[in-house]
């Protein structure tokens, strides 16, 4: 299963299509740029970084704590802020045990 709906790039999951449309209508309120739908973990990511509690047990529950930490692990830099990264790195790794790095990801004007 992709992980962009109707595109070309995968990931590890993709999201049930009316669980993807109803994130991402209510956690995007710009129009999107480009020919491409937003992949399931870019929408996911965003519902992460803008997530109520009432959302965030909801995704617990519908996706499981191994579901979001691959969001994190595949996040882009900007995606997940570090307020939202250290609440989720708190509760994942308290959930599963599992390593997740220590700061989101993070934009590097250096590179070549």
């Amino acid at each position: 299963m992709g992980g962009k709906r109707g595109g070309a790039v995968t990931v590890a999951f993709s999201l049930p299509a009316d669980l993807a449309a109803e994130l991402e209508r209510k956690f995007f309120w710009w129009e999107h740029v480009g020919t491409e739908p937003r992949s399931d973990l870019r929408i996911l990511a965003q519902a992460m970084k803008l997530a109520s509690f009432e959302d965030v047990r909801r995704l617990e529950t519908l996706l499981g704590a191994d579901q979001l930490i691959e969001v994190m692990l595949k996040a882009e830099p900007g995606w997940i802020d570090e307020r939202s990264w250290e609440f989720w790195r708190g509760r994942l790794t308290f959930a599963t045990g599992r390593a997740i790095r220590e700061t989101p990801p993070q934009r590097s004007f250096d590179e070549t």
